[in-house]
């Protein structure tokens, strides 16, 4: 099973790798003056094992339903990815941080947000990533991504962020 798990992975890391020519499609957005795809310059210029290298080529955030903290099917494939990038970096430290939208009461997103981090904790901490190595907080409807008060906003809101410790 853990060789089957390591495996599907490693081909999910292999795939995202993989990247379109834009010269072969006639896609020239995003290239500079020089011929060079912008995004591979900023790839390249983001070292490696370092925050902004798990936040751009890993994601740092997954998203919940209204009033729920279980990890979706979806939630589990980038938390596969950054448990990959973790055991990858093991020297690495991360805070998983519970958010919650602007419904309900301070006490109730707080805790909301606490479940949320500790199931993205205890989802990394089944893939094998060392407790030790992870901390979590909630911050309930105190920092919210998006402001306005409408349902795609909320959304947004409702998340878990693996943030990288320095």
């Amino acid at each position: 099973m853990r060789i089957q798990l390591i495996s599907a992975v490693a081909a999910a890391l292999l795939l995202a790798a993989c990247s379109s020519d834009d010269a072969a499609t006639g896609n020239t957005a995003g290239t500079n003056t020089t011929g060079t795809d912008n995004s591979q310059v900023a790839a390249a210029s983001v070292a490696p094992g370092s925050a902004e290298d798990f936040k751009q080529n890993v994601g740092d955030r997954v998203f919940f339903a209204l009033d729920r903290y279980d990890v979706s099917a979806e939630a589990q494939q980038q938390l596969q990815k950054q448990a990959a990038w973790l055991q990858q970096y093991p020297a690495v430290t991360v805070t998983v941080e519970g958010h919650a939208d602007e419904r309900g009461t301070r006490e109730y997103n707080l805790a909301l947000g606490e479940r949320r981090a500790n199931s993205v904790a205890n989802y990394l901490t089944a893939l094998g990533v060392d407790k030790s190595r992870l901390s979590v907080i909630s911050y309930g409807k105190e920092r919210p991504e998006c402001t306005e008060s409408n349902e795609a906003c909320w959304s947004q809101n409702r998340r878990a962020v693996t943030t990288i410790n320095r």
